[in-house]
């Protein structure tokens, strides 16, 4: 049995791409459709089944390992020999038949559908942490191109239409065959007169000017869902540039950004609120009204309420996106030390830090109780 690296040609350390360009070049020359050489099918079939398992990386390796074992014992994978029929469908699915050829030999083409089609449009939308916490729609003014009302977008003069190209017969495409030292080879091309749409115009609309579509504007809603985040966008399909001559319209990309909320911080759908308590109110406990997304809330600051403690309100941060359940909004405990103090607010700190004694210890945190168990 011949090894596949020497039936492409290629070496052992060989990249993807280097398979793939020696695949096609020998598929060039031994495609059935192209040589009638007795030997040319089997070899087709040879150069198929050998670029088939070295352009998978798990079939490759298995390969390497074991080599060529058709019962694929020792390997946990199966080379078998492909017939004419899986091998030209292999060719087709990775070079596109003589389409692909085409595309070795002068550019890809493009169906009609893709010529006509019209360009996507691409708009920036602020939300609010508010807009955000419960979806909102949203009416977009858009300036873009929009089908001729004239012509009903055909681009013809009304009460006329366009005709058929008679150089294409209506295919959008020509054909033609050339020799070479490989055989007889047929190239395919755009139209040039129709310019591969298979029509012509011979009275161009004189509002459009042919192009079946005028600069206008329209409005358009967009129903944004709960729970989205900063650079998620929205594609609202066939919404945006009209397509040339009845061409399929683009689509509208709405881009989402997110405001800068001076009430909240924003991790995931968590958010955190930062609160200021006097030493008095953290020392006895208090009730304070903060705002969350869906309207203020009454929280109690229990009574020995250290600084830097955190509240929690669950349920009360922003929707999951495409899942139930909501996040937290976290209330960061901030004791507040005044900057300046009045004579009797002097007199009164003063007895108390009489009363008030030493402050105890506290237990070390996870990081530091870490840092020590480390040495460091």
């Amino acid at each position: 049995m011949s090894d596949f690296y020497s039936v492409l040609g290629v070496s052992r350390s060989a990249t993807l791409d280097e398979i793939k360009k020696a695949y096609r070049k020998l598929a060039l020359e031994f495609h059935p459709d192209r040589n009638s050489a007795p030997h040319a099918e089997e070899k087709f079939k040879e150069i198929t089944e050998a670029y088939e398992v070295l352009r998978d990386p798990q079939s490759r390796a298995s390969y390497d390992r074991y080599g060529r074992a058709p019962t694929g014992r020792g390997a946990g994978f199966d080379f078998h020999h492909v017939d004419l029929a899986e091998a030209l469908e292999i060719f087709m699915r990775d070079f596109g038949g003589f389409g692909g050829f085409e595309a070795m030999f002068g550019g890809q083409r493009r169906s009609v559908s893709e010529a006509r089609r019209g360009q996507d449009v691409r708009v920036n939308v602020k939300l609010t942490v508010d807009e955000v916490a419960t979806g909102v729609s949203k009416v977009i003014k858009l300036k873009t191109l929009e089908q001729c009302q004239a012509c009903d977008g055909s681009g013809a003069q009304p009460g006329t239409s366009p005709a058929t190209c008679s150089t294409c017969a209506g295919s959008g495409e020509v054909r033609r065959a050339a020799r070479s030292m490989f055989g007889q080879f047929v190239s395919v091309s755009p139209c040039p007169t129709c310019a591969g749409e298979g029509t012509v115009i011979a009275s161009p609309c004189g509002q459009c000017r042919g192009e079946g579509r005028v600069r206008g504007g329209r409005t358009v809603k967009v129903e944004i869902p709960a729970g989205v985040a900063a650079n998620n966008y929205l594609t609202l399909r066939g919404q945006g540039a009209a397509g040339a001559r009845n061409g399929q319209p683009g689509d509208l990309l709405v881009m989402l950004h997110l405001e800068d909320d001076g009430r909240f911080e924003r991790r995931g759908q968590d958010l955190y609120l930062d609160l200021a308590v006097s030493f008095s109110q953290a020392a006895l406990g208090s009730d304070f009204t903060v705002p969350t997304p869906y309207g203020d809330e009454v929280v109690s600051v229990p009574p020995g309420t250290q600084t830097e403690s955190v509240l929690r309100l669950r349920g009360k941060g922003l929707p999951h996106l495409g899942h139930a359940g909501k996040g937290d909004l976290n209330i960061r405990v901030h004791v507040w030390t005044p900057e300046k103090l009045t004579t009797e607010q002097e007199e009164v700190f003063r007895r108390l830090a009489a009363l008030e004694g030493e402050p105890p210890k506290r237990e070390p945190g996870f990081w530091s109780r870490l840092k020590e168990a480390l040495g460091a």
